[in-house]
């Protein structure tokens, strides 16, 4: 400590200029401090003012979504309505397709009249065809507004809509089989007429339906179709392709396609004998098997292969596509595919004389039901439900054992496998019913059924009606039927679970 006074008292300016060299430093130090410390703050400003803008841009676009720019509005299907027409008979077809794509089904189908509605007024001979000449009309989903009405023949004798590239590529369409025979392809979204061919097949023929839709043969990129017993058709212009030929068949003839071997064959069934015909080479071969009156032939998916349904007069039978063994068979007729165990598909079979039946795919009866039921009443349809099962709808009328009254109504009737001892009676009518159909009319949801009702061609013109119902309309106002002595909940309780019952499509 003396040294450094010591120093101090011989050198003091030495001391003054270090103090002010370090007095200099801290200056420099903190102005450098200052400067950062503005360069941050307006760092700071810049962050803040980047934040406020985004954030009023974010507001902006989020006003401008929910009130300048308009959401597209969801269709509001009707719970019920009717499309009524005087003066008019009705075809036994329905369809359901998306005709206006607006991703609610509409309703295809056809009638007989001199004029169609009041919303197109078209006549007859805007077709060229002689008066009254048969309608195909489209009818909107939501609320039953007419979305086109063409007319299309004299007669029809069988139609099919869904078609995809009939006449264009895009382009999905209806076939009517008119008769005297001609083929008019009908665009399903406008109801133009795409192509119109007749030919003559003179007085005695039979038209094997339905039209079955096959590979191009012609190249022109388009499918093409094929029509028994006459000829092969563009799918592009409805021209004759290649030559005919010939099949013998007596009485009511029907077929379906199968694809077997990477090629296409068609099975025939004609009366007692069936046959299959190869599409490339058009060689015959006959199997002689005796299924006797047959009525019904169609495809039915299984777990490794396709398998054929058989019905005739008396019995069904399941048989093996491959080499036509018969699997199964059971005294019913008038199938339907549906659900009765969640995934595994089964068959309604109901006879003519009553019964409806519920069969399994490996022949066991899982459920029974006896209906008195008249010659015309409606086949039975089904809805796919949530818990993947079916909801069925059956006609017919429910007798309480030891009453056999018998009354002129047709009864529609709903189950479900989670009841198996319950029956909703639906709806009773005395109208005459020419088709019925069941769908969802949007995906999952808005489950509905279609009543076409009114004189057939055979009878006077009159009124004809067709109405769409919601389902659940009818549900919560259906009355229980225990179908045992034992009833295991309130029915108000089976009403509310049927009524809360949530539907699926399946792909």
């Amino acid at each position: 400590m003396d040294n450094k006074d010591s120093e101090a008292e011989i050198h003091p300016l030495k001391t003054e200029d270090v103090k002010a060299q370090e007095n200099h430093e801290n200056s420099v130090e903190r102005r450098i401090v200052s400067k950062q410390s503005s360069q941050l703050s307006r760092l700071s400003r810049w962050r803040t003012a980047a934040f406020f803008i985004s954030l009023f841009l974010c507001l902006i676009i989020v006003f401008a979504f929910s009130f300048i720019i308009p959401c597209p509005e969801r269709p509001v299907s009707e719970r019920t309505w009717f499309r009524n027409y005087d003066n008019a008979v009705a075809y036994q077809f329905l369809a359901i397709e998306d005709a206006n794509e607006d991703k609610v089904q509409d309703v295809v189908f056809a009638f007989k009249a001199s004029n169609g509605s009041s919303s197109f007024n078209r006549t007859c001979s805007d077709e060229g065809l002689p008066s009254p000449c048969a309608f195909v009309a489209a009818v909107s989903g939501t609320n039953g507004r007419a979305l086109w009405e063409r007319p299309a023949a004299e007669e029809v004798e069988w139609m099919e809509c869904g078609i995809k590239q009939l006449g264009a590529a895009e382009a999905q369409g209806c076939l009517v089989v008119g008769k005297p025979v001609s083929l008019t392809a009908v665009d399903l979204r406008t109801g133009e007429v795409r192509w119109r061919q007749s030919s003559d097949f003179g007085a005695n023929y039979t038209v094997l339906t339905p039209v079955s839709v096959i590979p191009d043969v012609d190249s022109d990129g388009l499918q093409d179709l094929i029509i028994f017993i006459t000829f092969i058709h563009s799918g592009k212009n409805g021209k004759q392709i290649g030559s005919t030929g010939s099949l013998n068949v007596d009485g009511k003839a029907r077929y379906i396609r199968l694809n077997l071997d990477s090629s296409y064959y068609f099975l025939f069934y004609t009366g007692t004998v069936l046959i299959t015909k190869h599409l490339e080479s058009l060689i015959i071969s006959l199997s002689f098997v005796s299924f006797g009156d047959i009525r019904y032939l169609a495809k039915i998916p299984g777990r490794s292969r396709e398998n054929i349904l058989v019905v005739n007069s008396e019995m069904a039978m399941l048989i093996n596509a491959q080499n036509l063994q018969t699997l199964w068979t059971l005294n019913v007729s008038r199938p339907l595919l549906g659900y009765y165990k969640p995934d595994v598909l089964g068959i309604v079979l109901e006879s003519e004389i009553g019964p409806n039946r519920k069969k399994s795919g490996s022949g066991a009866v899982q459920w029974d039901l006896k209906l008195n039921s008249r010659a015309e009443s409606p086949g039975p349809a089904t809805l796919s439900t949530a818990d993947h099962r079916s909801a069925f709808l059956i006609w017919g009328e429910y007798q309480v054992p030891g009453n056999e009254t018998v009354t002129p109504l047709q009864k529609l009737y709903l189950f479900h496998p989670s009841y198996t001892n319950v029956l909703l009676e639906l709806r009773n009518s005395t109208d005459q019913i020419i088709a019925f159909n069941a769908t969802l009319f949007e995906r999952s949801r808005h489950a509905c059924y279609v009543l076409l009702r009114g004189p057939q061609p055979s009878e006077e013109p009159g009124s004809v009606s067709l109405m769409k119902r919601k389902l659940k309309e009818d549900v919560s106002e259906s009355r229980v039927i225990w179908l045992s002595q034992v009833a295991v909940d309130s029915e108000q309780y089976v009403r509310d679970r049927l009524y809360r019952m949530r539907f699926h499509s399946r792909v």
